[in-house]
């Protein structure tokens, strides 16, 4: 991957006295899955409508397929695709219509349009249902269309806004894999998300919280250089024990899961289940492993979630 598709440096977006977006460096490689994880209300999708030209930055630059935002918006228009949630698409038109209408925005001639229609209705699997009415379809299925109509004039670069949200782990799975094919033809893309899976799966992950980037890197350099000792422990009255943990600075976040507490330690305590074991004497009965850090470690260790 040569270059940048995207490069914003130190943005900010204000709505009257509301800072939703605050002092942001982004840089996205072009040919790139790059993610934005997140909580809602944090950022991720005013990021978006600024990147797109949709938004005016309020401060900095913003350059996207070299084109400056938002001086240069309407070429950009012509160069990227946009999904949004709530797939934006037509009830009452026929799949087969809606890539039609979508395709005719974009001026495709009309030769290269039927191609090009006949050509996404196979890529995602839409064959069948090419005289379906959109109201009649599944989720899934609006998901396969609404990702079919964003890429039907082939941009270079595609948003992705929480575009998972609406489907089941399946639907969710085939959408992913149509992604890597899309980037391995070249076409960069920016997806918002808040599942943990989902952001593993990008090449570069940024995790917002506030308006802010608090890290940006690949999901296993983060995982590896949070700063923290992972430590699972198997025991009775996990509840209590939690309670008694949190209020140690030392301890960043403990959450169970299933019959053990996770409990995520400050590196600077050198030998963590040695310090676990002086503070609550009976834990020297108890099971504690080491554990490999995961990107939900990441996400509440630099956005301070796993003390609420």
């Amino acid at each position: 991957m040569n270059g940048f598709a995207i490069q914003a440096t130190k943005v900010v977006k204000r709505f009257g006295d509301f800072t939703a977006i605050n002092d942001i460096n982004l840089s996205v490689p072009t040919g790139s899955i790059y993610g934005f994880l997140g909580p809602n209300g944090c950022g991720k999708s005013t990021t978006i409508r600024v990147l797109t030209g949709l938004l005016s930055p309020s401060e900095g630059q913003v350059d996207v397929l070299g084109l400056q935002v938002p001086k240069q918006t309407e070429q950009l228009r012509q160069k990227i695709g946009y999904m949004t949630q709530k797939f934006s698409l037509f009830d009452d038109l026929t799949v087969d219509e809606n890539l039609k209408f979508i395709g005719k925005i974009y001026g495709l001639p009309k030769k290269t349009l039927t191609h090009r229609i006949n050509q996404q209705l196979s890529t995602y699997g839409l064959n069948s249902l090419a005289k379906q009415r959109v109201a009649g379809m599944s989720g899934g299925q609006k998901q396969r269309l609404s990702l079919a109509a964003a890429t039907m004039h082939s941009p270079e670069l595609l948003f992705l806004d929480e575009p998972t949200s609406a489907v089941d782990p399946e639907n969710r799975r085939d959408f992913w894999e149509q992604l890597f094919d899309l980037s391995e033809q070249g076409t960069t893309i920016l997806v918002t998300t808040h599942y943990m899976d989902e952001a593993e799966r990008c090449h570069r992950l940024a995790i917002m919280d506030s308006g802010v980037i608090k890290a940006d890197g690949e999901p296993e350099t983060l995982m590896n250089t949070m700063g923290v000792t992972v430590v699972e422990v198997k025991a009775d009255k996990l509840r209590q024990l939690k309670e008694q943990l949190l209020p140690y600075p030392e301890v960043i976040s403990a959450a169970q899961l299933g019959i053990r507490l996770r409990i995520l330690i400050d590196q600077s305590i050198a030998d963590p289940t040695h310090w676990l074991t002086m503070r609550f004497p009976y834990l020297n009965h108890a099971e504690l492993t080491i554990a490999r850090p995961s990107l939900e470690d990441v996400f509440v260790t630099v956005t301070g979630e796993g003390r609420q």
